[in-house]
């Protein structure tokens, strides 16, 4: 996976977690990316969309294809604010 730059690609969602109301609204993921995808299959990636106390349809479980600037947060792989597109949910399988 690189270090910095756009990427595209696809992974399933693991973990969601919420800031608690006392904090500046974000709406984070971990998501595994998978094999079809571009890059890193089989790595881990944080997805944080900033002002967002939830974004619709995503939950633990959902697969998702994004694009977005990857950066390193503390060494993980990080991508702010992603174009998104929900190609799996939960409940289809």
């Amino acid at each position: 996976m690189p270090e910095r730059g756009r990427i595209r690609a696809r992974g399933v969602i693991e973990r969601v977690t919420i800031a608690p109301a006392s904090a500046t609204p974000s709406f984070t993921v971990l998501a595994r990316l998978d094999q079809d995808g571009r890059i890193g299959a089989g790595e881990s990636i944080r997805i944080i969309w900033m002002g967002q106390r939830r974004v619709p349809g995503v939950q633990a479980g959902v697969a998702l294809r994004f694009e977005g600037m990857l950066s390193r947060v503390a060494g993980t792989p990080t991508v702010y604010n992603p174009r998104y597109e929900i190609i799996g949910r939960p409940e289809e399988n």
